[in-house]
């Protein structure tokens, strides 16, 4: 019987990225999926990224993921979010065409040699002395591995919801996955229920655009993925979106269903999406609303098919259909679809490890919203982590542990272990402590490192990456020595209305004047010889890091003071065999929340809910002891 390196069940956001890093270490990879045609399928918004979640989808591109390249083939629309806010929120986020993102995918996934799609629909996991096997299928056969990575989606046990009526399946027109919760459950694991949603799709050529806002893309839009080739983006043609709202007449239609709604009779009993609600959940949470906005999104650049963002719902479809023909622009729309509701198994994440394999079964990895998250961008973050960490694993070359100060990715993984979840996480800039040093635009400064020390970045590409981050250097230092008297630069500030300096300034003074760009100051040195200017100046990506680095020079030297003093908690490390129940000293709870989540370390011990600073205080007496 043919043996793999590594199993990935799930050909979703996380599954591909597991499948696709694993190989591109030099794993041998059985790819699991009921088909393979629905390959990183899209089954809710036909987009990727968003605040928070823009920067999630570079970091995957910076080590090396797939996410981004995929993106930027098959994005219709792409903007740059919060661009009026400082550089730390600015995020990406692009339109996809839900079809081609799927063919893209496949594409991807087909183009590693050693990777194998296995058309099977997994239903239990294989293990013998606490040591993962390989996995069973629904026909009777065993696949055997050396790790597993589960990444199941909205599968398990899954249930639909439109009104009263429930359908089993983990997807629109997909059956779910039956006997894997069951057969975790029987190896000791604890599972639990949460519930997500999707609007009605709507016909595109039944809506009247005349009289809704339009939502344009970027006129120089920026790719996702430092390997696209800038000269031929965007790949697709562009198309916009379109905004509309809600009315108190919508809100009262949408009232009259909510004696047959799944969600407020208890029909449903999963936790759903506190920052994704649904439309029935918006208007009952905040009823002094009178409108909410909502986003008509194109599926495609040639799918008639209308999604309604923030229109998510499962109430009774004729409620939906009147409500949806109450809207301005949407009157006579038809619905192809309703909105529905799924419930599905997870398993809280405090039975993860912060490199995704699971505490009980060693080789057992879980990826995406297994562990109770929701997205896309979170769930393909959390396949990557797992993918690498099960090839490493296979290779017995270690592990990679993100930190929360290197990367968002951290900051995910290290909230769902330490602090686990009763509800659907999703991704946030307020959730990083230090959100100004994890911006999108250094990711690669932050991440490339990884990605080509595990080889998933070529060594061409990093050494570019290196001549990059030496001229981002040179042009800090030489911004901070290079001076301006007063007499050559004073012209020039009159010329734009400022006020001049006295004597002389540095570049890097004079930069921080909110008003002024590194770009201007640099082309009023005037010296055509001088070769750092002409290389900082025919380089955006280096301006634009240059200038932010000076800019914010104050604030990014704080964050990283900060980072310094709990690098000390963050670098004690604790021993994952450590007996905690057998310490009398800490408190009841403190040795209860420890024993469950097993920190690896004192900073992650630190941010245990129910932990006391004088529990931590006793752990370091006795590991200095």
């Amino acid at each position: 019987m043919k043996e793999y390196d590594v199993i990935v069940i799930g050909g979703g956001h996380a599954g591909v990225e597991a499948a696709c890093i694993a190989a591109k270490m030099g794993c041998s990879v059985a790819l699991t999926t009921m088909d393979k045609n629905a390959m990183g399928r899209m089954s809710c918004n036909p987009a990727i990224g968003g605040t928070a979640k823009g920067h999630l989808v570079h970091e995957i591109d910076a080590l090396g993921g797939v996410m981004g390249q995929i993106s930027d083939r098959t994005g219709i629309q792409f903007r740059m979010l919060n661009k009026s806010k400082g550089p730390a929120v600015w995020s990406s986020r692009c339109q996809s065409d839900r079809e081609l993102y799927s063919k893209e995918a496949l594409r991807v996934v087909e183009s590693h040699a050693n990777i194998e799609i296995v058309n099977a629909s997994v239903n239990g996991v294989l293990a013998e002395n606490g040591k993962v096997k390989g996995v069973t299928t629904s026909e009777g056969k065993e696949i055997l591995s050396k790790a597993v990575v589960l990444s199941s989606g909205t599968f398990l046990n899954g249930l639909m919801y439109t009104g009263l009526k429930s359908v089993s399946g983990g997807r629109y027109g997909e059956p779910p996955a039956r006997g894997i919760t069951e057969s975790l459950i029987e190896l000791g694991f604890e599972s639990g229920r949460l519930k997500t949603g999707t609007p009605p799709r709507l016909r595109k050529s039944s809506i009247d655009w005349s009289v809704l806002e339009v939502q344009p893309g970027d006129i120089d839009p920026k790719p996702f993925s430092l390997r696209t080739d800038k000269s031929q983006f965007p790949f697709l043609p562009q198309m916009n979106c379109h905004i509309t709202y809600t009315s108190p007449q919508v809100h009262d239609i949408l009232r009259k269903g909510f004696d047959n709604s799944p969600l407020f009779t208890g029909v449903i009993k999963g936790v759903g999406p506190r920052y994704c609600p649904s439309i029935e959940d918006k208007i009952v949470r905040f009823s002094e609303r009178t409108q909410h906005q909502l986003f008509l999104e194109p599926e495609g650049l040639d799918s008639d098919l209308i999604y309604v963002n923030g229109f998510s719902t499962s109430l009774p479809a004729d409620i939906q259909l009147e409500a949806i023909n109450s809207i301005k622009g949407l009157e006579k729309a038809e619905m192809v679809r309703p909105g529905y509701a799924v419930e599905y198994d997870f398993f809280p994440p405090h039975q993860v490890d912060l490199t995704l394999e699971t505490k009980l079964i060693q080789g057992l990895y879980f990826a995406g919203q297994i562990n109770g998250t929701s997205g896309y961008e979170e769930a393909a973050a959390q396949g990557l982590i797992a993918g690498i960490n099960a090839a490493l694993k296979v290779k017995n070359e270690g592990e990679l542990v993100l930190k929360r100060s290197e990367s968002y990715i951290g900051v995910l993984i290290d909230d769902l272990v330490t602090k686990s979840t009763e509800e659907p996480y999703r991704m946030f800039t307020s959730r990083a402590e230090h959100r100004l040093l994890l911006r999108q635009d250094n990711c690669d400064r932050r991440l490339l490192k990884y990605g080509h020390k595990i080889g998933a970045i070529p060594d061409e590409m990093y050494a570019e990456f290196e001549r990059k981050e030496k001229l981002i250097l040179d042009g800090i230092a030489f911004c901070n020595n290079k001076k301006f008297h007063a007499r050559d630069i004073n012209p020039f500030f009159e010329s734009k209305g400022q006020p001049g300096i006295d004597s002389t300034e540095t570049i890097s003074k004079l930069c921080k004047r909110p008003e002024m760009t590194l770009k201007e100051l640099l082309e009023a040195v005037k010296d055509d010889s001088n070769e750092i200017i002409k290389e900082i100046l025919s380089n955006q990506l280096v301006l634009e890091q240059i200038e932010i680095e000076l800019k914010y020079e104050g604030y990014i030297k704080r964050q990283y003071e900060a980072v310094e003093r709990t690098d000390r908690y963050e670098n004690t490390n604790i021993p994952l065999s450590f007996n905690y129940l057998s310490l009398k000293p800490l408190s009841t709870e403190g040795r209860e929340k420890l024993n469950k989540v097993k920190p690896r370390s004192i900073g992650q011990a630190s941010r245990i809910s129910g932990v006391t600073p004088s529990d931590i205080s006793i752990l370091l007496v006795y590991l200095k002891n």
